[in-house]
């Protein structure tokens, strides 16, 4: 994978009052745990405002928390401070439900869900996978915030947004799989204490890595004695088992659970003859073709031959917008980073990873893969001004570091088990216990069509493996790719399709 495209993954109101003055810190972990280490620890800096707003036709007012909460040890020295971003509508309801948000990288803040899909503000920018070109970026009301049917907490791990480890607390400590998770649990569990919570119907939900963290942080809060039970896990732009994505030599899976993916692609950059009446049905045709006859050739591998392959390659070509003559020479499989460059190279243009609706243009028209991804490079500037405007000038919460916004993090401890599990890392599992053990909790699964850093197929392979009980998983998909939120029509049907999960749930006790 191309080292530029690969880092992308690693990829809100009207009355302001601070409650409390901001803390001192120091810009880079390294540097606080210095500065920290035989000092005191100072208390975590907290920002209170007061605010009014109108979301989902319902006016709202509430209060907004930015601050810090300190992870602790066995013996209750503070590691890590934990920065989030609280929105609690006022009156005190201990029986509203409450949702815990998060992005993903592992190494990204929380600020791409909370400046783009459910916070209270968002940053607009073009909806037709142009640009967001140069600043000022408008920071502008958000109706369609989830406000009005739950309270909503922003999380950032340690080493993203303002969060890091503190003292002699090596950061590494927060950075894996399940440390990550065991450091998430412990924030959630602290703010359920500090906010009287308990009994709150509780929703947890993430985007990309976020979703693993999901099922990882699920098997921290439902998985042992101290239980903390969820109504529900959110998903959004999904990746559960990482060996689907794998390009090793010899994985067939990585081909079939693109393929989808790819005939989405084409038909929406015109690359398909003869297109059918609308994506989801070129799309449903793919998942078909992919599972049987694609499966079934890339199984046979050098023994498929002749005509066999012959049709193969057709079908294929037809499905992908691609010659069968570059099919033939990619030996019938073709990597999404050859496919990003090949797809519209007559047009000297690549497309997105992220958002395969976004094009860009590369210093080498005849290179094999894209100088960059067009679909990160075209929002990160946005997001990144939107969110230290709006923490620092409307929030109050101004420290003197950097917002870390993505690849924060390094060196990430991917394994969770035995030798072989570690090989294959696969958290969906975590989730199917989770369904098992708790007869309320529900999953709701949010997908774009355009979105190859976690393919849409690839989730849905993943969740309908067994020992996971489908009656309580729902799909939702979009006519964008993985942030479906920067297209604005699809913000719309996000906000009301989790809006509606999470009615459905407080509406039925």
């Amino acid at each position: 994978m191309h080292k530029n495209l690969a880092a992308s993954l690693a990829l809100a109101a009207i009355l302001s009052t601070p409650a409390l003055a901001q803390g001192k810190s120091v810009d880079a972990p390294k540097a606080d745990a210095a500065k920290e280490k035989g000092a005191e620890i100072p208390p975590p800096t907290v920002s209170v405002t007061r605010h009014t707003g109108t979301f989902g036709g319902q006016k709202v007012s509430y209060t907004a928390t930015a601050g810090e909460t300190y992870l602790t040890d066995e013996k209750g020295k503070p590691t890590a401070t934990i920065f989030s971003t609280a929105y609690v509508k006022d009156g005190k309801d201990p029986n509203r439900p409450v949702t815990f948000l998060y992005n993903g990288g592992p190494g990204s803040g929380s600020l791409w869900l909370h400046m783009g899909a459910f916070g209270p503000k968002r940053v607009a920018i073009p909806n037709d996978g142009r640009d967001d070109g140069a600043p000022p970026y408008p920071i502008v009301h958000n109706p369609w915030s989830l406000l009005d049917v739950t309270d909503i907490v922003f999380i950032d791990p340690v080493g993203t947004g303002f969060s890091r480890a503190l003292g002699d607390t090596d950061p590494k400590e927060f950075w894996g799989v399940t440390k990550d998770a065991k450091s998430i649990a412990q924030f959630v569990r602290k703010w359920l204490d500090t906010n009287g919570r308990w009994n709150s119907p509780k929703y947890i939900g993430g985007e990309s890595y976020g979703t693993t963290r999901s099922a990882a942080l699920v098997n921290e809060l439902e998985g042992s004695y101290n239980d903390v039970a969820l109504n529900g896990i959110i998903l959004i732009s999904t990746v559960l088992d990482f060996g689907l994505g794998s390009e090793a030599e010899g994985n067939e899976m990585v081909h079939v659970t693109n393929l989808p993916s790819m005939a989405a692609t084409a038909l929406y950059h015109g690359k398909v003859a003869n297109p059918p009446a609308s994506v989801e049905a070129f799309v449903e045709e793919a998942r078909q073709w992919a599972v049987g006859p694609y499966l079934t050739a890339l199984a046979k591998g050098q023994k498929l031959t002749g005509a066999e392959r012959a049709q193969i390659r057709t079908q294929l070509s037809r499905f992908t917008g691609l010659s069968e003559d570059y099919l033939e020479k990619a030996d019938l499989r073709v990597t999404p980073g050859r496919f990003y460059k090949e797809l519209l190279r007559d047009r000297g243009l690549t497309v997105g990873r992220l958002d395969a609706r976004y094009t860009g243009k590369d210093f080498d028209s005849a290179g094999e893969e894209p100088d960059n991804d067009p679909s990160f490079y075209g929002i990160d500037a946005s997001y990144t001004a939107a969110m230290n405007a709006y923490a620092r000038d409307e929030l109050k919460f101004s420290p003197p570091r950097d917002y870390v916004t993505i690849g924060g993090v390094r060196d990430w401890d991917w394994r969770i088990g035995g030798r072989d599990t570690n090989a294959y890392l696969n958290v969906t599992p975590y989730i199917g216990r989770a369904l098992r053990e708790n007869s309320g909790l529900r999953v709701f699964v949010g997908q774009g069509w355009y979105d190859f850093a976690t393919p849409f197929f690839a989730a849905e392979y993943s969740l309908s493996r067994t020992g996971i009980p489908q009656d309580r998983i729902q799909y939702h998909y979009y006519d964008a790719g993985h942030m479906m939120y920067v297209r604005e029509a699809d913000l719309v049907k996000l906000s009301n399709d989790v809006r509606g999960f999470i009615k459905a749930r407080t509406s039925g006790r």
